[in-house]
């Protein structure tokens, strides 16, 4: 069964990459059954070995998270690897620090200035005239026409 003594024997960590992948996938019962097929093994023997994987896989993960989160300046008490932590009720109510500094009146037309200093910086010219006013001449010429046909034929 469970060996309590990993002194004795110690575990094979090395997977098979198909097994890797099933884990990876949270097939872990496949996994245990395809490994102790394999390699001729108890089932006991090869959930400990996924097991021993599992927990290389956290740490590695951990430590990847937390280098990332050094570099980036976020603080280790922002990151937490346990997902039963209990959340501060004691919070209070959420409260404001910025205050918008343009009127609701006037957020479309900084959006729209912006917007045109942006395309202005990047050498972009407007159109004499927009793509839709486009679209909606050539739909009236093409009226245009067919009813002066069909006036020329019937009329």
């Amino acid at each position: 069964m469970f060996n309590p003594d990993p002194i004795t024997k110690p575990v094979n960590t090395k997977l098979p990459k198909a097994i890797i992948t099933m884990i990876e996938k949270n097939n872990l019962v496949m996994a245990i059954k395809t490994l102790a097929a394999d390699e001729n093994i108890s089932m006991d023997e090869a959930k400990v070995r996924i097991d021993a994987y599992e927990t290389k896989l956290k740490i590695e993960q951990q430590q990847k998270l937390s280098t990332i989160a050094n570099k980036q300046g976020i603080p280790n008490q922002a990151i937490s690897f346990d997902r039963e932590q209990d959340i501060e009720e004691d919070s209070g109510p959420l409260v404001k620090n910025r205050v918008k500094s343009t009127k609701s009146e006037q957020g479309f037309k900084s959006l729209q200035a912006g917007v045109d200093s942006q395309l202005n910086d990047l050498g972009y010219k407007k159109p004499l005239l927009p793509y839709w006013l486009k679209r909606l001449l050539v739909i009236a010429i093409i009226m245009l026409g067919v009813f002066w046909i069909l006036w020329r034929v019937f009329g």
